[in-house]
């Protein structure tokens, strides 16, 4: 199933995280870290270093996993950076031919 709606509906949860910070949410605690953006910036590194290993080793069930942790980790370290994912979306709609 292809189901774009899942990533507009992971954006909002990370805007809400943002909006009405928790001490039991796990993007809370990433937003408000004490090194800032670079905390969600480490976790974007560490999940593409785990998602090209995992694709390159061929492993399937890992490549699919690691692949929805950095594209979770990307999204929130685009909100992290004050950059708003309609702007990512106008940008690759913009290059299309």
């Amino acid at each position: 199933m292809r189901d774009w709606a899942v990533l507009e509906e992971v954006w909002e949860v990370i805007l809400d995280r943002a909006e009405h910070p928790s001490a039991e949410s796990y993007v809370s605690s990433v937003l408000t870290h004490r090194k800032g953006v670079d905390k969600s910036l480490e976790k974007v590194g560490e999940e593409a270093v785990e998602f090209i290993l995992a694709a390159k080793n061929q492993v399937p069930e890992r490549t699919v996993s690691e692949a929805a942790d950095l594209l979770f980790h990307f999204l929130v370290a685009l909100k992290a950076s004050g950059t708003d994912v309609e702007d990512v979306l106008a940008e690759l709609a913009s290059r299309r031919k």
